[in-house]
C-alpha cells in the first residue's frame, strides 16, 4: 500500500507553546483516517499542515507533487466578490465551464434557445452530461440552487456546505475534512457517508459524529498531549485499546508520583555539592516533574451544576402558527410539556427548527396562538451560533459577568474562578484572552455559561459542533441524569438516539409531527412503511389494512440486550470449560470435584435470570 502523504518530525505551536513536536504520521492510499483528541490538542492545526495551508515550525510534509489535496476548513474563506458559480466551476476545466454556462442559462426565465441547443451539442461532444448530473446532485444535496447568488450573502452554514460541495465535485486524491457534518441535516450526512465510502477514496478527517466516524473510517489516529497513537479498527476498538493504554499510563503515573515525592525531599535539602552526578539528578527531577504535571492536567470536564426547582406547570403551546411571507413555518401546533420530557427536534435545514425554539423561549411572539410559561421554568438555551464573545476579553471576566458564585448539584457553592477549572480551563487559560481559545474551547465556554443559569428547561441546538468526543461523553452522562425538560436539536444520530424519547419532526410547509420514539426507531418505521407500499399496491382488491404500531426496542433496551447476550455467552463459556475440567479430575479428589460442581451450580443460577430477561427483550423485536 503506497503512502500518499507523510509528516516527518513535525512540530508546531502558538503563543510560545508547542502543540506537538517530533510528530510522525503517514496516510496510505485507500485509508480512511479519523483524527481524534481533546479540544486544543492541535487537530485542526495538524490537518492544515498536512493540507499544506502553512509551513510547520519544525519538520516537513512529504508527498508527490502530482497528488492533489482537497481541504475543508471549519470556517472556509472565499475570494472577495465571488458568486457561487465563480467559486464552484474551475476556469481550467472545460467540462465545468460548459456545465456552468448551461446551468446559468436554464436558470433564466426565458433562455436563448439557439444558445441552449449549441450548449447541448458541446456538452455531448465533451461527454459532460454524466458529470453535469453528478455536479447537480451534489449541489442539490447541499441545498445550493441559485448559482448567481453572491457568497457574502450566505450564512455560515451555507458557506460550509458550499465549500464541501466544491471539494466533492473536484474529487481530489486526498480528502482532508475538518468537521464535515457540521451544518448538514441527517439525510445529507447519510448520503455523504455513502459517497465517501464509494471507491477507494483516501480520507483524513476530524469529526465528533460517532456514527459517521464508524461508518466512514477504518483507522483512528489519536493526538494526545503532543503524541500520535494509531488504531487500525473502528471506534469501539479504539475505545477498548485506549482504555488499556490509559490504564498502563495511570500505573506509570503513580510510580512517577511516588518517585517525585522522594526526589522532592532530596531537592528540598538543597545539595551543596554541584557535582555532575547531582546536576544530572536535578535535571532528571525537573523532567519527571514535567511528565507528572502533563499527566495531571489531562482531566475530564465536570458537569454537575444545580437545577432550579420545577413546578407542576412547565410550558404550554396552544395552537401556535407562524409564517414568514408566503412560507408557512408552523401551522396550528399544540403541546403541553411534562416533567422529564426528552424531545429531539428533527427536520431538514430551513424547515423552522430555530423558529420553534425562539417561540418556546419567548424570543419570538407567534402570529397566532398562545405560549404559557410556568412561573418556575428557567430556560438554558445553548444556541448553534454560539455567543458573541469579545475576543480581547479574559475568560475569567466572561464567567464573572454572570455571577461571582455558582450553586452545584451537591449543594456546594463555588466561586466563579473555581468553576472554569472544572470545565478544563486551568488558571493560565482563565486569565488568557478569548482569542487564544480553540473553536471547541469556545463552545465549552458557551456551554458552561448556559449551565451556570441552573436551568430546568434545557435547549441544546447542535451542541456537538466542534466539541471533542471526550467532552461529548461527559455531556451525555450529564444529560442522562438531568431531571428537567430537554429539547435537543442535533444532526448527531448517536446523541439523538441516546437522549430523546420523543421527536418533534418539522415536515415542512408548517407541519409538525410528534413521534413517540428515538431517531433510529423513526427511520426504521419510515423504511418499513416504504417496503410495505409496493405490497399494498399489489393488493388493490383487498380491504385497506389497519396501521399497527410495531413495538421496537428503545436505545437503552437494545444496549441492555447486547450486554445480556455478552454476559450469557461469557457464563456459558465458563460452564463449558468447568464441565470439561470436571471430567478430567481424578475421581478420588472429592474436594476438587465438590468445588468445581458448586461453581458450575452458581453460574447456572446466575444464568437463569439473564436468560429470562433475554427472552423478554427478544420478544419485543419479533
Amino acid at each position: 500500500m503506497s503512502t500518499l502523504i507523510a509528516a516527518e518530525g513535525l512540530g508546531h505551536g502558538y503563543h510560545q507553546e508547542w502543540l506537538f513536536k517530533n510528530l510522525t504520521l503517514g496516510i496510505n492510499a485507500g485509508q480512511r483516517v479519523a483524527l481524534v483528541g481533546i479540544n486544543g490538542a492541535g487537530k485542526s492545526t495538524l490537518l492544515k499542515l498536512l493540507a499544506e495551508r502553512f509551513e510547520p515550525l519544525e519538520g516537513k510534509i512529504v508527498k508527490n507533487k502530482s497528488v492533489k489535496i482537497g481541504f475543508l476548513d471549519q470556517e472556509p474563506v472565499f475570494p472577495e466578490g465571488y458568486s457561487i458559480s465563480d467559486f464552484i466551476f474551475s476556469m481550467d476545466n472545460k467540462q465545468q465551464q460548459l456545465i456552468r454556462e448551461y446551468e446559468e442559462l436554464i436558470e433564466q426565465e426565458h433562455p436563448n434557445e439557439e444558445k441552449l441547443n449549441h450548449l447541448y451539442g458541446e456538452l455531448s461532444e465533451h461527454n459532460a452530461w454524466e458529470y453535469e448530473h453528478q455536479i447537480k446532485t451534489i449541489l442539490s444535496r447541499m441545498g445550493i440552487n441559485h448559482l448567481q447568488q453572491k457568497i457574502n450573502t450566505l450564512s455560515g452554514g451555507q458557506k460550509k456546505r458550499l465549500a464541501l460541495a466544491k471539494l466533492l465535485i473536484e474529487d481530489p486524491e486526498i480528502y482532508v475534512l475538518d468537521e464535515p457534518t457540521n451544518h448538514l441535516d441527517i439525510d445529507t450526512i447519510e448520503w455523504l457517508e455513502k459517497l465517501l465510502t464509494t471507491g477507494s477514496k483516501t480520507i483524513l478527517l476530524v469529526t465528533h459524529d460517532r456514527y459517521f466516524l464508524d461508518n466512514v473510517c477504518n483507522t483512528i489516529v489519536e493526538l494526545d498531549r503532543g503524541k500520535i497513537f494509531n488504531y487500525n479498527g473502528n471506534y469501539a476498538y479504539f475505545l477498548e485499546k485506549k482504555a488499556e493504554r490509559e490504564a498502563a499510563d495511570e500505573s506509570t503515573f503513580q510510580k512517577n508520583k511516588n518517585l517525585l515525592k522522594k526526589e522532592l525531599e532530596w531537592m528540598r535539602r538543597m545539595p551543596a555539592a554541584r557535582t555532575t552526578k547531582s546536576r544530572s539528578r536535578i535535571d532528571a527531577f525537573y523532567d519527571l516533574e514535567e511528565k507528572t504535571k502533563q499527566r495531571s492536567d489531562n482531566k475530564q470536564v465536570t458537569l454537575n451544576v444545580k437545577m432550579s426547582r420545577q413546578g407542576s406547570k412547565i410550558l404550554e403551546l396552544e395552537h401556535i402558527a407562524q409564517s414568514f411571507g408566503d412560507k408557512k413555518i408552523i401551522n396550528d401546533f399544540s403541546y403541553t410539556f411534562k416533567k422529564g420530557d426528552r424531545i429531539g427536534l428533527a427536520g431538514k435545514n430551513g424547515t423552522g427548527k430555530s423558529t420553534l425554539l425562539n417561540i418556546i423561549t419567548n424570543h419570538l411572539q407567534p402570529e397566532k396562538g398562545k405560549v404559557d410559561v410556568g412561573e418556575t421554568t428557567v430556560y438554558g438555551y445553548y444556541k448553534q451560533g454560539g455567543l458573541a464573545f469579545n475576543e480581547k476579553e479574559r475568560v475569567i471576566d466572561i464567567v464573572k459577568s454572570d455571577a461571582e458564585y455558582i450553586k452545584m448539584a451537591d449543594g456546594q457553592t463555588i466561586s466563579a474562578s473555581a468553576l472554569p477549572t472544572l470545565f478544563l480551563f486551568p488558571p493560565k487559560k482563565q486569565h488568557g484572552l478569548v482569542e487564544k481559545l480553540s473553536g471547541g474551547e469556545k463552545k465549552r465556554l458557551h456551554l458552561m455559561k448556559v449551565l451556570m443559569q441552573n436551568p430546568n428547561f434545557l435547549i441544546l441546538d447542535e451542541p456537538t459542533n466542534d466539541l471533542d468526543i471526550d467532552t461529548l461523553n461527559v455531556l451525555e452522562e450529564f444529560l442522562e441524569n438531568f431531571p428537567g425538560v430537554l429539547i435537543l436539536v442535533s444532526h448527531d444520530r448517536y446523541l439523538l438516539d441516546k437522549m430523546s424519547e420523543q421527536l418533534f419532526i418539522m415536515e415542512g410547509d408548517g407541519e409538525v409531527t410528534i413521534y413517540n420514539g428515538n431517531y433510529s426507531e423513526h427511520r426504521l418505521s419510515l423504511e418499513t412503511a416504504k417496503d410495505a407500499a409496493p405490497k399494498k399496491a399489489k393488493q388493490e382488491s383487498a380491504p385497506a389494512p389497519v396501521a399497527v404500531a410495531v413495538k421496537k426496542l428503545s436505545f437503552k433496551e437494545q444496549k441492555e440486550l447486547e450486554d445480556v447476550e455478552q454476559a450469557m455467552a461469557t457464563k456459558e463459556s465458563k460452564i463449558a470449560e468447568l464441565t470439561k475440567t470436571l471430567d478430567e479430575i481424578d475421581s478420588a479428589d472429592y474436594l476438587k470435584i465438590q468445588e468445581v460442581s458448586q461453581t458450575i451450580e452458581k453460574l447456572n443460577e446466575e444464568l437463569n435470570p439473564l436468560m429470562e430477561r433475554w427472552i423478554e427483550l427478544s420478544e419485543k423485536t419479533n
